[in-house]
């Protein structure tokens, strides 16, 4: 049994990207059986399952959430392996994971020196999207957004005493962080776009994690209109799920056909490791972590 300290303990940011990387890789070579995941009352109860073939190896994860409760999310992750099995608190591991998503996905998009990063979003998940970009890209500045300043204030104090060498600012609004970012991390569960493509500088990495019903988006659909790319973890699911790529897809303005999966984009479709050459990229995971994944 692995609670929330233990599961920090075993795996390190570092490490969970590396990991991350490599189920993507295993998934686009066909080495995952991973069903879409199971939605109850309201999508209030979660279900995700995955079987790891070549080492017959079995996860199941369930997550409740309930708004307004402390915490929102409560979850237990089952791991079956052929060694034993693996109980562990799934809503550390979910965080874990998705901001690793996010690590993998800027480790690929965004340029070698990107060290501006804007955080949209103070929540459960906000804090592993910094560590994650900060395990790939050398941040120096970030700039962070949330809807209730108090509690901003509050993350923002949090993030400086873990990453002293880096200056963090509260922004005046979401406008206001991006405005000069060089990667952008979306972790809410807004409705409604967060900032407008105007908002953004001409080249810009962009992850999105918060979607996980249709009626949710982050992002403008202009952006994935004029993206370089734009990359999701499962093309299947994001069909399902992601809100921003349903609606871009809905009124036509994204073909299904441009979607690039995260482990396929390592190689030259999303432009490898040359990530000058992307205008705009965009990643986009579910941030309750429903397989290997993201875009």
């Amino acid at each position: 049994m692995l609670d929330a300290d233990d599961v920090r303990r075993a795996v390190p940011m570092p490490a969970a990207v590396y990991a991350v990387r490599e189920a993507f890789l295993d998934l686009a070579a066909g080495h995952f059986v991973v069903p879409q995941r199971l939605s109850f009352a309201g999508a209030t109860t979660l279900v995700m399952t995955a079987c790891h073939t070549p080492s017959s190896t079995t996860v199941v994860k369930t997550l409740n959430l309930v708004p307004g409760r402390t915490p929102m999310i409560l979850g237990t992750l089952v791991w079956n392996t052929a060694e034993g099995q693996v109980v562990a608190d799934a809503v550390e591991v979910t965080t874990l994971r998705t901001g690793a998503v996010s690590g993998v996905a800027t480790d690929l998009l965004a340029p070698p020196s990107a060290s501006r990063l804007a955080l949209l979003g103070t929540g459960a998940q906000a804090a592993d999207q910094v560590r994650a970009v900060a395990a790939v890209r050398p941040v120096r500045r970030v700039a962070v957004f949330g809807r209730d300043p108090l509690r901003t204030s509050g993350f923002a104090e949090r993030l400086r005493a873990e990453f002293p060498e880096v200056a963090v600012r509260v922004a005046a609004s979401a406008a206001d962080a991006v405005s000069d970012a060089e990667v952008v991390c979306c972790a809410t569960s807004s409705s409604t776009p967060l900032f407008a493509v105007d908002d953004l500088p001409a080249r810009v990495h962009v992850n999105a994690i918060g979607s996980y019903l249709p009626s949710m988006r982050e992002l403008p659909a202009e952006l994935l209109a004029t993206a370089g790319c734009v990359v999701v973890d499962q093309v299947g699911a994001a069909l399902e799920e992601a809100g921003e790529v349903i609606h871009a897809v809905a009124t036509g303005v994204l073909d299904v056909g441009e979607l690039i999966e995260l482990g396929v984009g390592f190689g030259d479709a999303a432009g490898g490791s040359g990530a000058d050459r992307v205008q705009v990229g965009w990643a986009c995971c579910s941030g309750l972590g429903r397989g290997p994944a993201a875009r």
